[in-house]
């Protein structure tokens, strides 16, 4: 049975569809592309922190771009980039933008992927982080304290 959160357009979006940016000049057009889509109505996630709820200003967003353009090419020195995934380039709603310094397994299937350092979206963001159920002794064990 799913979660609240689980089922929330936001989580769904989260684990649909995605298409990797492969190559640094392709992830240098899309941040064009999306600098030209920037309308003030984007939401940025950093999933070390709590989801914003408010969409990121469009100034602000510009900067986020520039600084996290920088710190990928720095940090992730590659002669490819893979580490950012867009549900649809040419009409991006969501977008993923993984940590370098904390990569994890990105590619590839799993039940509980790692999150991305960023989500970048239309839609107002949930916390992704999974909430770990009470253990079962717990429920009994706080009879004895």
């Amino acid at each position: 049975m799913k979660t609240m959160i689980e089922a929330s357009p936001y989580a769904l979006a989260n684990r649909g569809s995605f298409k990797g940016i492969r190559h640094w000049h392709e992830l240098d057009d899309f941040w064009l592309h999306l600098k030209a889509l920037n309308d003030g109505k984007w939401f940025v996630y950093d999933t070390n922190q709590a989801p914003p709820t408010a969409p990121m200003s469009a100034s602000d967003l510009l900067r986020f771009i520039e600084v996290t353009n920088q710190l990928l090419h720095e940090q992730h020195q590659e002669d490819y980039c893979g580490i950012v995934y867009v549900d649809n380039i040419s009409s991006p709603e969501y977008i993923k933008v993984y940590d370098p310094a904390n990569l994890g397994v990105v590619c590839g299937y799993s039940d509980n992927p790692p999150l991305p350092g960023w989500i970048l979206s239309r839609l107002t963001p949930c916390d992704l982080h999974p909430t770990k159920p009470k253990s079962f002794w717990k429920k009994y064990l706080h009879r004895f304290n």
